[in-house]
């Protein structure tokens, strides 16, 4: 069953190794959920440095240049070393790539390969005998050059200490289910709402791409659209066509808790945006999540972070929409 919060705080530190003509994309998808998860939390759940094979420059499919942090092989042993392999993938499929990668795989817990990278991991021999994916567009030519290996058309496989995902979108879902894994379904989804933000207005418009269920997504959108005045949740149920039996089961299953506890979350989450963005009082915050009174809502916000929305307000937090776009720390 999920977890609904895991408080552990250890630092998840991540070499990021680029080859040339790799996915812009499938970096940012990949990267943000985890930047995400360290400004909601204020904590540095997650590190990461970009490397390179040599530590020399490269160039993205669109023509980014990039300069590396430095070479793998002089990289800081953590948590995983991501590869991210996109075009040209049988040119960097080199007896020096396959060293370098055997090598990296000694001094990190896991490796994920992202997009072609599951053909560098494979060539190198290191997923023999795994379950994997790859890009939908080379899943016939890798499951005949790699008979070792057991391939799925799944978004992502995570098969021990090997996780493999097959691009750009779904390198988002695979670091959202990580961020849940490491530190609980709760986290993941705060990440969603943040990076799904409209911009437009203070409410927080998240449809929940990663949910099992549609019906569990139709749960969610009903409830960021009523925080002012909240639902019963048997209200919710029947929007949604469920029963209120079923729609608690499934929330159990997605998250690990109730649909109470969860929809009280997106009300204490958009609070915390508008306590950091400045332009309410707290009162007024109060009145557009649902609760009667000041006071209820500082005692939820407490309870649910720790800290109160006024004091969070004065010291100010990573979620303010002024810090998006300052990139987190990602030295190692």
């Amino acid at each position: 069953m999920p977890i609904w919060s895991n408080p552990a705080q250890k630092t998840r530190k991540l070499n990021v190794l680029l080859f040339d003509k790799f996915s812009n994309n499938c970096l940012a998808n990949a990267i943000e959920p985890f930047r995400a998860a360290n400004a909601i939390s204020g904590q540095s759940l997650y590190q990461w440095k970009y490397v390179t094979l040599d530590g020399a420059p490269i160039q993205s499919s669109s023509g980014l240049r990039i300069i590396p942090d430095g070479a793998l092989s002089h990289a800081e042993p953590g948590y995983a070393v991501v590869v991210l392999c996109s075009y040209d993938f049988v040119l960097h499929s080199t007896p020096a790539s396959f060293a370098a990668l055997r090598a990296a795989a000694t001094r990190h817990d896991v490796m994920i390969a992202m997009d072609a990278g599951s053909w560098l991991l494979a060539s190198a021999g290191l997923l023999d005998g795994r379950k994997a994916t790859i890009h939908w567009e080379e899943h016939t030519h890798f499951a005949e050059t790699f008979p070792d290996v057991t391939t799925f058309r799944d978004r992502y496989v995570i098969d021990g200490n090997r996780i493999t995902c097959t691009g750009a979108m779904a390198a988002y879902d695979l670091s959202s289910h990580l961020v849940a894994e490491h530190h609980g379904e709760a986290l993941r989804l705060e990440v969603g709402l943040m990076l799904m933000h409209d911009g437009s207005s203070s409410q927080l418009a998240f449809p929940l791409p990663q949910a099992r269920s549609d019906a569990v997504k139709r749960t969610i959108k009903v409830m960021l659209e009523n925080q002012e005045t909240p639902l019963p949740i048997s209200k919710l149920a029947s929007k949604t066509g469920l029963s209120q039996r079923r729609l608690q089961d499934l929330f159990s299953q997605e998250f690990g808790t109730t649909p109470s506890v969860v929809y009280r979350r997106i009300r204490l989450a958009t609070a915390r945006h508008l306590a950091t963005d400045g332009s309410l009082t707290i009162g007024e915050i109060a009145c557009r999540c649902g609760y009667a009174n000041v006071s209820a809502m500082i005692r939820a916000f407490v309870a649910e972070f720790g800290i109160p929305p006024g004091k969070l307000r004065r010291e100010g937090h990573p979620d303010n929409r002024s810090d998006r776009g300052v990139a987190s720390n990602s030295s190692l």
